[in-house]
């Protein structure tokens, strides 16, 4: 297994650079990993990161862009304001989740 190094903490990830540990994550990890897809972290990104989560705990995936949408109210559009060119891969790799299933 891959090992990352972060603001003086050790990750573990995969061959993409995906978490493997959610219990490594944090929001100063968060805020680096969005710093290397060329993101600044605003209170709007949390919202999607904080609904990723809730959503993680409680179905056991990554929520797809049609969960997002309906159940955690985040428009498309804003999606990939937020998070462009694949706003689902970059948003669970932030969060340190799992690349989705959905995302090829």
């Amino acid at each position: 297994m891959a090992q990352k190094q972060i603001n003086g903490t050790t990750i573990d990830v995969n061959d993409e650079g995906y978490m493997t540990n959610h219990s490594q994550w944090n929001k100063v990890i968060a805020a680096t990993i969005a710093e290397e897809e060329g993101i600044t972290l605003t209170p709007a990104h949390w919202r999607v990161l904080d609904f990723i989560d809730h959503d993680f705990q409680e179905k056991g995936v990554v929520p797809g862009m049609r969960r997002m949408n309906k159940v955690g109210g985040i428009p498309t559009k804003d999606l990939y304001e937020l998070f462009p060119n694949g706003p689902i891969k970059k948003a669970a790799k932030i969060s340190g989740y799992p690349k989705p299933a959905s995302c090829v």
